[in-house]
């Protein structure tokens, strides 16, 4: 007797990058929520979840240099002006809004050595 078996593909949902921290967790969280307007969702050891919208993170207590300055993220956010104006005086290196050679327009945040880039998604 054969029988067939059906595979079932699974689906990817989401991704939920590791962020160094640096050696002060607490601080790290202090930051992504009263700068940035992560809220936390989960903290236990040295690790916490952070989520904003549909964006999400968890943040490690690791003070590994190395790791931290290359670190980096793409964001594409639905207005990318409203972003830029509640980021642009935040405490970090926060870089011009701009159209880049390729045509994007975006702004780059450097938030205890971790990059972020920020875009403006299109219109689905």
């Amino acid at each position: 007797m054969n029988v067939e078996t059906k595979l079932v593909k699974a689906s990817l949902h989401s991704i939920t990058p590791l962020i160094p921290a640096g050696s002060d967790l607490a601080k790290a969280l202090a930051f992504y929520t009263e700068h940035m307007g992560f809220s936390v969702i989960w903290q236990g050891g040295n690790m916490a979840g952070i989520k904003r919208d549909d964006i999400s993170f968890n943040l490690v207590k690791n003070g590994n240099r190395e790791w931290i300055e290359n670190t980096s993220f793409s964001i594409g956010v639905s207005d990318l002006e409203a972003l830029y104006q509640e980021y642009r005086h935040i405490p970090a290196k926060v870089g011009a809004l701009e159209t880049k050679s390729w045509g994007r327009r975006e702004f780059h945040i450097i938030a205890h050595g971790v990059a972020f880039q920020f875009y403006q998604r299109e219109a689905a």
